[in-house]
């Protein structure tokens, strides 16, 4: 069952589904499942977007807590695509050795 959809930055339609969203929460259990909004936010209005190594984005908010990234993993297939996974790292080294290919600025 799809609990949310949002526009990508690439005017794509971006769904979570109920499964994505207990994957998700069973593997980070740092994000809880009513974290579901900030996946949806973090896709809607990332502060970066990064390209992955399968044709996957990396939609990419910096949380208020100094040095922890949000990151929503997405594939985009045409107007339409799905959430991936979700977690929060503070490895900046890792998470920007992707080719930055969208930034807030």
């Amino acid at each position: 069952m799809i609990i949310g959809k949002v526009k990508s930055r690439n005017s794509g339609t971006i769904h979570l589904s109920s499964e994505r969203l207990e994957h998700i929460t069973k593997s980070h259990p740092e994000i809880l499942k009513s974290g579901y909004l900030t996946i949806l936010k973090t896709v809607e209005k990332p502060d970066m977007i990064l390209t992955g190594e399968r044709g996957e984005l990396s939609a990419v908010i910096r949380q208020k807590v100094k040095d922890r990234w949000f990151v929503v993993i997405y594939k985009e297939e045409g107007r339409n695509g799905f959430v991936i996974t979700a977690y929060v790292t503070t490895d900046t080294k890792w998470l920007l050795k992707r080719k930055i290919i969208w930034s807030k600025g």
